[in-house]
Order: C-alpha cells, then sequence, then structure tokens
C-alpha cells in the first residue's frame, strides 16, 4: 500500500506548524511535520506511547525532562513515555520531520505547561 501527504490527512499545529497522519494504527502512529523558524510546541508527556523523531530537514531543538538536545538533518532521538518534552525550531529555515509513536494511542498526550 502506497502513503503520501494529501488534504484529507493534514492539519495545522501551534503557530503555522503543518502535521500529516502517513498512517495509524492501534500499534503506530506516523506522522510528517513541518515547523517555520522561531517555533515550538507546548511541553507534554505521554503516559504510554514512546516516540522517535526523525529529521529530515533543518535543526531540532528539544527539550526532554529539562535537558536540551539538539538533533539534526538525517539524525533521531527517541522520547521515552512519562518524559516530558517539547520540539522548537529556533533556526532560520523550515523543520520537517518524522514522528513516530508506538503503540498507537492518539489520546495519550498530557500538556505540562
Amino acid at each position: 500500500m502506497i502513503f503520501s501527504k494529501t488534504d484529507k490527512n493534514h492539519y495545522t499545529w501551534g503557530d503555522n506548524c503543518d502535521a500529516w497522519t502517513l498512517m495509524q494504527s492501534d500499534n503506530i502512529i506516523i506522522k510528517e511535520e513541518k515547523m517555520p523558524p522561531n517555533t515550538e510546541e507546548r511541553l507534554h508527556f505521554h503516559d504510554e506511547v514512546e516516540q522517535f523523531f526523525y529529521i529530515m530537514n533543518g535543526k531540532a531543538s528539544f527539550l526532554i525532562e529539562e535537558k536540551e538536545y539538539l538533533v539534526s538533518k538525517n539524525e533521531g532521538i527517541k522520547v521515552h513515555s512519562k518524559a516530558s518534552h517539547k520540539i522548537s525550531n529556533k533556526g532560520s529555515e523550515e523543520l520537517h520531520f518524522l514522528v513516530i509513536s508506538l503503540p498507537g494511542y492518539s489520546n495519550d498526550r498530557v500538556n505540562v505547561e
């Protein structure tokens, strides 16, 4: 089966950030996301879901359990369940990345701030 970005699986979040749900099941959710320069998401955690972020373009700044990590193009980072985290684009170019959530629980987010 072929998966692609289409209008039907697109949504916006935060400050003009885009997301496309490429695949979703009870076992996994795979999304492609785009963040303009100088944007960030809210600090949050997941009770059961683990996430893996893979950077396709740009450089991401992650705050995970109060420690900052810089992740560049062609690099990835894993976020364990219950770990507070957020992604930011502090750079001057758009940030494109994949986020893979295991298992595929879409209502497992708890905002911290």
